[in-house]
């Protein structure tokens, strides 16, 4: 009977994203009134009188024709499960809970997050009816998305709103282990920010390899923007306070500061990592972590949350992660918001996060 949904639940994790298109509205301010403008009266809260122009322009309905609408949207469910239709039966919904779960656990969901899902669609059904225009199998569809939207809906953040209130220049720190795209997110981000018409000064602050000043300096020459750097094996701190000194003094609107990446259970790193949070005390802190990673990136999230103190997540090479675990996974066991995707190689390869984008890759 459950061999459609169960078909349809294993495609969720397995879709190949497509690029985001966003739409940006500039705020409009509300226009000032002058200060000799006549007071307005007062009127008090009521019931707006229907003008003879607004009565005409309404359709005119036979009697026979207001009788149908009301006798359908009399007929209409406002929801689909409800106390009228025909019940759910527990042992038909365990079933696919359980088929469910293992779909989960092959996405790299991980266990806690797995759990809540499935207890969201398990409350959400258990001991109810549902309206006999809908099956079970779009009834447990509709059920799964919710509890989704619900693991998702709090892990929301607006980065671009966030920037516009900040005190120039507004500091943020990434960290991340090596091979993550640390380095490139940090470009795409300096590149969304000169998109908005701001400056950016970068801070080379993993001065423990050569290679890592390198490719920074590569992606600054090519966006045009500022780089402060020293020479290899120099203090990370003294490099970020300096470039923090040079941004005030140039009045320049940010400072991304990338950091060493070597493993998170260098305890040597995770010292730097302080050192640098508290000469620098960034407005965000920014975990960067491959999507790839699966539970790895939750643990390494956790080292440094405990570390730092992480204020928000980029997660990178989202186009290859077929199973889309990774987002459900850190948005909720770290219990930070993920700030950006990124989706390929280029600088524009950068997407906001938010629980529609990924419910639309899931299901869609």
């Amino acid at each position: 009977m459950f061999d459609s949904l169960k078909s349809k639940l294993k495609g969720l994790f397995k879709k190949t994203p497509e690029k985001l298109e966003e739409t940006v509205y500039e705020a409009r301010p509300a226009p000032e009134e002058p200060e000799d403008a006549p007071v307005r009266p007062e009127v008090a809260a009521g019931p707006v009188p229907e003008t003879e122009a607004v009565r005409a322009e309404e359709p005119k309905l036979s009697r026979r024709d207001r009788v149908k609408a009301e006798k359908d949207q009399r007929k209409a469910p406002s929801s689909p499960v409800g106390d009228s239709g025909k019940r759910i039966k527990d042992d038909e919904l365990e079933s696919v809970l359980d088929e469910l779960e293992v779909i989960l656990f092959e996405a790299d969901v991980a266990f806690s997050v797995a759990e809540e899902i499935k207890d969201g669609v398990r409350e959400n059904l258990t001991g109810k009816k549902y309206s006999r225009q809908y099956s079970l199998d779009e009834i447990v569809e509709m059920a799964v998305r919710d509890a989704v939207h619900k693991v998702l809906k709090v892990n929301e953040f607006d980065f671009d709103a966030w920037m516009k209130e900040r005190t120039r220049p507004a500091v943020i720190m990434f960290v991340g282990i090596n091979g993550t795209g640390k380095t490139t997110a940090i470009a795409k981000v300096a590149n969304r920010l000169q998109k908005q018409d701001m400056t950016v000064v970068l801070a080379a602050c993993d001065t423990f390899r050569a290679g890592a000043i390198e490719q920074l300096t590569i992606h600054a020459d090519r966006l045009g923007a500022k780089i402060v750097k020293h020479a290899q094996d120099a203090d990370p701190a003294a490099v970020a306070y300096d470039a923090i000194e040079h941004a005030r003094s140039k009045r320049r609107d940010a400072v991304l500061i990338d950091t060493a990446g070597r493993m998170q259970t260098n305890s040597n790193l995770i010292e730097e990592m302080k050192k640098v949070a508290r000469i620098a005390k960034p407005d965000l802190k920014v975990f960067v972590g491959d999507s790839l990673a699966g539970n790895d990136a939750i643990e390494q999230a956790k080292v440094f949350d405990a570390a730092i103190g992480i204020d928000a997540i980029i997660l990178t090479k989202i186009d290859t992660d077929a199973k889309g675990g990774a987002a459900l996974s850190i948005a909720h066991t770290i219990g930070r918001p993920i700030a950006f995707v990124c989706d390929g190689q280029e600088y524009e390869d950068i997407q906001k996060f938010s629980a529609e984008w990924m419910l639309n890759r899931l299901f869609d």
